[in-house]
């Protein structure tokens, strides 16, 4: 057991990602859905949505053919296994590319020195033991199993295709008893496994933000030198983006034939948002205090710099210039104290809060997008665009 926790050890540099790992990857691997730096997105949506989604209509086909209208029609369906499961497995990737960028980046840039890069290299060692146990995939499942068999009867009504009523009670049609064993199950199944690679980032990110890193308060990325870690928060993106389509397609169902309002779902909708710009931006709030701490040691630092560096200016040029007025001209002193101006600038432009402009607008994006339909089911659409140029004069 030793030797392998030291082959993990030894192996930690070159193996640095969250996301390629875990039971139900080497499942993948064995069935040839995934191979060496080649994720095959067609192949593995293909395969899902086979499973998922495709079985629904022939079973409705062939044992309840008047509910297939109604199949086809069934947006909370379609919402989940041609929305949500598609973009879980493009958030995979994603997360992939921005989580390699960081460990890369961090070496490359030089934030940490040689303890601390063997420190970091123990928790990524510890983090690949972690995410290639069998425990937490197992957890998962357990937590989807028990939520299914709890709450499966709320997600039940009389649509044609899903149930049907019989002494009072909706019963579960064959469709309808696979949409919640099978499809459901993929989709929350995908959405825990995706939780969990985040929460392995997240324990990164704490541990990273423990680490003595070299920070300067002049680095011209405003965030002394972590600027990158702010891209990070767009791999949350598709997490979003899947969990608020399957919401909003609930909402817009309840809108359609049960009669709520749009303005019903107002204190849900808000803790959702607040809830996932939490976690998405969760793992940045821990380097906050270090960046607000090296922003003030930077403007005490450098005011003392530029106190000494303004007074022998003031005291050469201003006071006592008289009969060196033409020497100005070819000195470097004023490009110097206006480049010196410039650098104290950054600092008190420094920002501890890692939220890039970008990602926040793509989080965004994915909250909004698959809200629409919701909206659109009570709002119409000329309404609404009419609405947006009014705000916009």
């Amino acid at each position: 057991m030793d030797a392998k926790a030291d082959s993990a050890d030894r192996n930690a540099t070159a193996e640095v990602s969250l996301v390629r790992g875990g039971p139900f990857f080497r499942v993948q691997q064995a069935l040839g859905l995934i191979r060496l730096k080649r994720w095959n997105l067609g192949r593995r949506v293909g395969l899902l949505l086979a499973v998922g989604w495709l079985p629904l209509f022939v079973i409705t086909a062939l044992l309840n053919p008047y509910g297939l209208l109604s199949l086809i029609r069934e947006y909370r369906l379609h919402a989940r296994m041609l929305l949500a499961v598609p973009a879980l497995l493009v958030g995979e990737v994603l997360m992939e590319l921005r989580f390699r960028a960081v460990m890369t980046h961090i070496r490359e840039a030089g934030l940490l020195d040689a303890a601390g890069l063997a420190h970091i290299d123990e928790v990524i060692a510890k983090l690949i033991r972690i995410r290639d146990s069998i425990l937490p995939e197992m957890f998962i499942v357990i937590l989807l199993v028990g939520h299914t068999v709890t709450s499966y009867r709320g997600l039940v009504d009389a649509t044609a295709w899903l149930g049907h009523l019989s002494v009072g009670e909706v019963h579960l049609t064959a469709a309808g008893w696979y949409a919640i064993v099978v499809s459901t199950s993929i989709f929350q199944f995908l959405l825990g496994l995706a939780i969990w690679k985040w929460l392995l980032w997240t324990y990164f990110a704490f541990k990273l933000s423990k680490c003595k890193l070299k920070l300067m308060a002049t680095h011209p990325d405003e965030h002394a030198g972590l600027g990158f870690l702010g891209l990070t928060s767009s791999a949350f993106a598709p997490i979003a983006f899947s969990a608020t389509a399957v919401i909003a397609a609930t909402w817009r169902n309840e809108m359609l034939l049960k009669g709520a309002h749009l303005l019903d779902f107002k204190l849900p909708a808000i803790v959702l948002i607040v809830f996932i710009t939490l976690v998405a931006l969760g793992p940045l709030a821990f380097f906050a205090p270090r960046l607000a701490e090296v922003r003030r040691r930077g403007i005490l630092e450098y005011g003392i710099l530029a106190q000494l560096h303004s007074t022998e200016f003031h005291e050469k040029w201003i006071l006592h210039r008289a009969g060196h007025e033409t020497e100005f001209l070819e000195t470097s002193d004023s490009s110097s104290l206006a480049d010196f101006g410039t650098a104290y600038e950054k600092i008190e432009r420094m920002n501890a809060l890692l939220i890039d402009k970008g990602s926040l607008y793509t989080l965004g994006a994915a909250i909004v997008i698959p809200a629409l339909p919701m909206i659109l089911a009570q709002v119409p659409l000329g309404v609404l665009i009419s609405d947006l140029l009014k705000a916009l004069r």
